[in-house]
């Protein structure tokens, strides 16, 4: 009969064959045969029972270690270059182990988030605890969808809360995770394989809660878009182990008075300003203006649990009831917030201009600095009109007048410059104290607003040469140019309001703004406005500088916002870099790295934009949803082949009137012209154009909005056509073909646009099933 294996031997025989840990396999393995078996079995047992074994099913497996081959998920890179891993299936009481990726030179690039299937060893190193080998990618992460759960008998369906989507889900009794009837959900997939009916399936991870409630509303968003909103414990630990900065090191700014000046709501104030007279008798009429920016990379260093929870996030987002932010309270709302008498350690940028508003010289320091004053931009607009309160009374001439004084000579430069000067009032949805829209309001732009503005863009040049002329690597943020085809679709715009843009020379802001000043005033303005913007390219981060279009700035870097950006973060660290202050500057491995960051924080910021975008509309949805059936004006904001996207006046809230609801007769599109025809009348729908419309339906879950059009105003007419009606819109056939002919010519429609306007009264008649 065989020796009887010890404990020792048999934790070892698990750990090293994971795919063979049956009671039989391993009595095969040590050559166990007979009543020897119950002797083992008894051992078995006991491990089990000492907590170094759990049985699962019919095989054993030691809890505190990972088997030799297990699935990982991936981490980002540290500063070193080194990429961890997560075990996904550790069943340990003790600390997760940690394990180190060690590439050959032949595996793909793995990325944060990635699953591999992995070979693991054992080490003793500091700071890991296992090393693994690729065997093979297993796929990106389960494709997550947010939905409203309808419970069924063998389970139940996520309901879609995209607008336009109608795509369900079915999920399994199994699978469920509790969620009752009607309640929000967050789900996975849950294999590739559809159902008999045909539709996927899923997994529900998390309970959102009532779609309804108020403040449901940016957490739809939040998951539908991914945003990471709660920090893991380590990060949390990192930050509240902070200790504020000191002095060592620094410039002692306490006794300059650098305010901040933010909304009357800002949580968080991450920059200061002040300036006064230049007394250099060389510059006469000059300005010293100092501003003062948070030194979160005291804070956050690179390769810290801190950096990589940012990295990932990218930026904070900003929805009406909550921000999502980058940094952990301790450090936004605290220890890197410029709050009003408390040191806090900053980087700061003194900045001498003269008369006219030109740059004459700059200096970046690392400081301390102490703000006398944490201001609004109202309280600080209505001391400068005559109207100061017990706060800025006292700080009026000494801080606010040489603020406004400098941001003159400011805004006579600008002018020079000629940035693009578009006219696109913004509307900010105010929420009850429940969480409820009482009203949309228009933003408010005081000098107060420009000042701060102004003051940022010129600290941002600054970074910007500064880095160049050191030669330090840094994110640029650009901003191309439009391209050709969206110039010419914009002079055709243009052209059809009776309006020039330049043609045949290299485009500059100046361009642009002579065809928007022209069209000030005139009821073709807001139109205008509309088709200059959507013909810009979107900013992006880019270590590469291809100049900010929109700015009229050669050299732009963000530098202001740290605390809520990270591209202005790796700008800091390479200012700290470049000057030689300490040991958490700029890493080589970031420098590396930095095509791969820019990528990765232009996505999170377009991520951001999409979901603050949507949690709007929702909101507007919900504000609108109790007045269905009211007529409102507005102006034709988008034209698609399946209709038209109105933006109404009252709201700025975005509708669509489907096509079948736009006239009685058939509308060609026209994707070149972005234009509508009718088959019938010739009435031309161009982008612009004033309308309207009734309220059919608005679903806040969804923020979907349904209207009817009534009146199309100002309607562009074909000569000799104009006793056709643009009635009611023509039912189309199987297969949404309708009458036949295609559409006109592009230049035939250039030339109808040209032709007499007419106001057309839209007739409205019932539906009718075939």
């Amino acid at each position: 009969m065989s020796k009887l294996p010890t404990k020792p031997d048999i934790l070892d025989w698990i750990a090293a064959n994971p795919t063979l840990t049956s009671k039989r396999d391993i009595a095969k393995a040590f050559g166990i045969k007979g009543a020897a078996r119950i002797d083992l079995k008894r051992l078995l047992k006991e491990l089990e029972h000492e907590g170094h074994l759990e049985k699962r099913k019919k095989t054993y497996r030691d809890p505190d270690r990972l088997p030799p081959v297990t699935v990982l998920q991936m981490k980002a890179a540290d500063e070193n270059g080194d990429q961890f891993a997560q075990p996904l299936e550790w069943h340990g009481e003790g600390v997760e182990p940690t394990v180190l990726f060690v590439p050959r030179a032949t595996d793909p690039a793995l990325g944060d988030g990635d699953r591999i299937l992995a070979r693991l060893q054992v080490v003793h190193e500091a700071d890991h605890n296992y090393e693994a080998r690729l065997i093979r990618r297993i796929g990106a992460s389960p494709l997550k969808v947010v939905g409203i759960f309808r419970k069924g008998a063998e389970g139940g369906r996520i309901l879609p809360i995209d607008k336009g989507s109608d795509k369900e889900w079915t999920v399994a009794h199994d699978a469920t995770h509790g969620a009752q009837d009607g309640e929000l959900v967050e789900a996975e997939q849950a294999g590739p394989r559809a159902t008999r009916m045909g539709l996927p399936r899923a997994r529900i991870v998390m309970r959102l809660g009532d779609p309804t409630a108020p403040r449901a509303v940016s957490l739809i968003a939040i998951h539908q878009h991914g945003i990471p909103d709660d920090f893991p414990e380590k990060v949390l630990a990192e930050a509240d182990a902070m200790k504020p900065a000191g002095l060592k090191g620094r410039t002692d700014l306490r006794e300059l008075p650098l305010v901040t000046i933010d909304p009357w709501d800002a949580r968080d104030h991450d920059d200061a300003c002040f300036a006064e007279p230049d007394e250099d008798p060389k510059n006469q009429g000059g300005h010293v203006i100092w501003v003062a920016i948070a030194d979160v990379a005291h804070y956050v260093r690179p390769g810290s649990e801190l950096d990589r929870e940012a990295r990932k996030r990218g930026n904070s987002s900003y929805f009406p009831d909550r921000v999502v932010p980058m940094l952990p309270d301790r450090l936004s709302g605290d220890l890197c917030s410029l709050h009003e008498g408390v040191p806090r350690a900053c980087l700061a940028v003194r900045m001498v201009i003269d008369a006219e508003g030109n740059k004459k010289s700059h200096k970046f320091v690392r400081g301390l600095m102490r703000s006398p004053a944490s201001l609004n931009y109202q309280e600080v607009q209505a001391a400068f009109d005559g109207e100061p309160n017990d706060k800025t009374g006292p700080l009026l001439e000494p801080v606010i007048q040489p603020l406004y004084a400098a941001y003159a000579a400011l805004r006579d430069a600008r002018a020079r410059r000629e940035p693009l000067d578009l006219d696109l009032p913004e509307r900010k949805v105010v929420l009850s104290d429940e969480g409820k829209v009482t009203s949309v309001n228009f933003v408010e732009r005081l000098d107060a607003h420009k000042l701060i503005e102004e003051f940022m863009i010129l600290a941002n040049v600054c970074a910007a040469e500064t880095l160049i002329a050191k030669r330090t690597p840094l994110l640029f943020r650009v901003h191309e140019e439009p391209p050709a085809d969206k110039l010419e679709s914009l002079r055709e715009t243009a052209d059809a309001a009776g309006l020039t843009l330049a043609k045949g020379q290299v485009l500059k802001t100046a361009h642009l703004n002579k065809l928007l000043h022209d069209a000030a005033g005139k009821e073709e303005a807001e139109l205008i406005n509309i088709a200059t913007l959507r013909s810009m390219t979107q900013a992006y981060y880019s270590p590469k500088n291809f100049g900010h279009f929109g700015l009229a700035l050669q050299n732009y870097a963000h530098f202001t916002s740290p605390i809520r950006r990270y591209s202005d973060l790796i700008v800091h660290r390479g200012l700290i870099k470049a000057h030689g202050w300490g040991d958490d500057g700029l890493s080589e491995h970031e420098i590396e790295t930095l095509e791969t960051t820019a990528q990765h924080i232009s996505d999170t910021e377009r991520r951001s934009m999409m979901a603050e975008r949507d949690t709007n509309d929702r909101y507007l949805a919900a504000f609108l949803s109790d007045r269905i059936g009211a007529e409102f004006g507005g102006r034709i904001s988008g034209i698609a082949k399946f209709g038209i996207f109105v933006k109404l006046d009252e709201t700025g809230a975005d509708g669509l009137v489907p096509m079948r609801n736009i006239g009685n007769e058939y509308f060609h599109f026209d994707r070149e012209a972005g234009t509508l025809m009718g088959a019938d009348t010739g009435t031309i729908i161009t982008l612009g154009q004033r309308v309207r419309v009734k309220l059919v339906e608005a679903a806040p879950v969804t923020g979907g909005i349904a209207l009817d059009l009534l009146e199309l105003e100002d309607a562009e007419m074909p000569q000799g056509r104009g006793s056709g009606r643009p009635g009611r819109g023509r039912a189309r056939g199987p297969g949404g073909r309708g009458r036949p002919g295609g559409p006109p010519r592009r230049k035939e429609a250039k030339a109808k646009r040209k032709d007499s306007k007419v106001k057309r009264k839209v007739t409205r008649r019932r539906n009718t099933k075939s």
